[in-house]
């Protein structure tokens, strides 16, 4: 297919669903997410690509995980076609049971990701109300985007895909809606890294050691 016959695309990332589901406890972190995309939607022209977070907060175990992310964003933005949305994290301690005998309830900081699905959403449907895209494809296993997809496909007659972060148990509900399907299988998110330095108007940075 000549180039210029490529359907306009826009990718929404659901970005802890890609984390949780395709990352963590892997050596691939520093993720070029436009060369992701590239390998996994070959024949689409990728206009823009959405992600959606929201920015962390350091614990005492973990005092550079800001700095981690920061350094991520950062070379997510040396992508011109990337724009970075964010939600908000909800922090709040809570008694819950121990997994291990004798149960004893104890008290935990429980995280919770606000905003971000509902932005994605939001994004979804406002970019095809004003027709900004021929195709889009969301990068999550979210069941809860059930109704955007539905409403985006069905009624505004754009083209869903879903690539699908979690190699079991895909959503049974986007797999019946959408009008595609991939997994992000491990291999291409290995050959989908930065460079390990980069550089923007900032001056030049590296891949966070932790991630080596």
């Amino acid at each position: 297919m000549p180039a210029n016959d490529k359907l306009r695309t826009t990718v929404y990332v659901d970005a802890f669903n890609l984390y949780y589901g395709a990352i963590k406890g892997t050596p691939y972190k520093w993720l070029d997410l436009h060369k992701m995309c590239s390998y996994l939607l070959p024949r689409n022209d990728i206009q823009a690509i959405k992600y959606f977070t929201a920015r962390v907060t350091s614990r005492d175990n973990d005092p550079r995980q800001e700095i981690r992310q920061d350094l991520y964003v950062r070379a997510l933005r040396t992508l011109p076609n990337v724009t970075v949305v964010y939600g908000h994290f909800l922090q709040h301690r809570v008694f819950l049971p121990s997994a291990e005998p004798p149960h004893e309830r104890v008290r935990v900081i429980r995280t919770e990701e606000k905003g971000s699905d509902v932005n994605l959403a939001t994004y979804l449907l406002y970019d095809a109300f004003i027709n900004d895209y021929d195709v889009a494809v969301i990068i999550s296993n979210d069941s809860d985007l059930l109704l955007p997809v539905r409403t985006v496909r069905r009624k505004m007659g754009k083209t869903i895909g879903i690539l699908n972060p979690h190699r079991k148990h895909p959503s049974k509900v986007l797999q019946k809606e959408a009008n595609f399907i991939k997994t992000i299988r491990e291999g291409v998110v290995r050959i989908s890294q930065f460079p390990e330095t980069l550089s923007d108007s900032h001056g030049s940075f590296r891949k966070p050691p932790e991630w080596k």
